[in-house]
């Protein structure tokens, strides 16, 4: 198949990623308004043959101060044919318009998956002393094309982000933690829950927690309950203005595509989460809780009802996001690992984000810059 790239318009984006099964969410044409402080370009792949727009691309532009060159990312995209026998037919001609457009780097995250562990394999990996990082166990599921992909990438010249992106360094996590829906009943999803996450919910249910949607107007709210979160787990939250910026332009495009969450208790919001939605494809990407009110197992009872409600939408994947990929107890993100894997699911990992200097000076002096922020 011979290909044209050309600059295409929103709607043309959107409609195409609407004929997917599902697409990252970043790589909607909105994602483009929730990172305002970016310039941004909408790529289109066309067959020759046919006329037909067969892949799209989000291009966000970030200038170098002082000069106008920029560094483009395409966040966990392009949404290509990753597996096409002609990759570099589909890349070169990116690499070429986006160096005609000042980009003196490109940095981009195929939504490719190479391993996935079951929840089973990581306990067993948590419980041996030798075992320190998932790619220690044996994955239960790997996928030869994606390592063809990989070294098609570094055949032309890409280099892996820095060590392979295990940890959250990575502007997107290489690893992240999945409950697949697709052929499964809501009781056989419960069912592979563990003892601890089952017990938990009964007893959120017990206490009467309850579990409700919010709306824009509930923003500040979630914000309360996650700067709360911010100081206990030492990060730094996103204003509030980011989460309004981000319900308004994605709700924009699709009323259905960000919810909002709150599990509360005797009319207190104890815990928080927003919820995304493309196709077949549903995420938990943020959540927030308060230092009262544990006992009652907000957190639990919030996580069943948003995977109830994606299973209603006829979601094939629940996906909890980020994880660090250290199964080593005493390490700082080691209970996120331990809180996703009771929901029975799977670790799941990406190829990462690669990168092309198309300036080597600049893209060393980028480097350079980053590692000392």
């Amino acid at each position: 198949m011979s290909l044209t790239l050309r600059t295409i318009s929103r709607e043309q984006h959107l409609a195409y990623i609407q004929s997917l099964p599902s697409a990252s969410h970043m790589q909607v044409p909105a994602w483009a308004d929730v990172k305002a402080e970016w310039r941004s370009e909408n790529l289109g792949w066309f067959d020759d043959r046919t006329g037909e727009l067969v892949g799209v691309g989000l291009v966000l532009y970030r200038q170098l101060p002082k000069i106008k060159r920029y560094l483009a990312y395409l966040p966990e995209g392009p949404v290509i044919n990753w597996f096409a026998p002609n990759l570099q037919e589909w890349i070169e001609p990116m690499l070429a318009h986006l160096k005609q457009q000042g980009a003196f780097s490109v940095k981009m995250g195929p939504p490719v998956i190479i391993r996935r562990w079951e929840a089973a394999t990581i306990k067993k990996g948590i419980q041996d002393p030798d075992v320190k990082r998932l790619r220690d166990l044996e994955a239960d599921f790997i996928e030869p094309r994606a390592f063809e992909v990989a070294d098609k990438l570094r055949r032309m010249g890409w280099q892996q982000g820095e060590d392979g992106g295990a940890g959250f360094g990575d502007v997107q996590p290489r690893y992240v933690f999945q409950v697949p829906l697709a052929n499964r009943s809501l009781e056989e999803v419960h069912k592979n829950f563990n003892q601890l996450w089952r017990r938990n919910i009964k007893k959120a249910e017990k206490a009467g927690v309850e579990v409700v949607q919010g709306g824009y107007e509930d923003l500040p709210e979630w914000q309360r309950l996650y700067e709360i979160t911010a100081v206990r787990d030492h990060f730094r939250p996103r204003p509030l203005s980011y989460f309004q910026r981000m319900w308004t332009a994605l709700n924009n495009e699709d009323p259905n595509r960000m919810r909002l969450y709150f599990a509360r208790h005797n009319g207190v919001n104890l815990s928080a989460a927003t919820m995304l939605i493309v196709g077949g494809h549903v995420w938990y990407s943020y959540g927030a809780s308060d230092n009262i009110g544990r006992e009652v197992r907000p957190s639990n009872a919030m996580q069943w009802r948003m995977l109830r409600d994606a299973y209603a939408l006829g979601a094939t994947v629940y996906d909890l996001r980020g994880i660090s990929d250290s199964l080593d107890e005493t390490d700082h993100l080691f209970g996120l690992i331990q809180f996703k894997v009771g929901t029975g699911g799977q670790a799941a990992e990406y190829l990462g984000e690669w990168d092309f200097p198309l300036n080597k000076l600049l893209h060393k002096a980028l480097d350079i810059y980053m590692s000392r922020r």
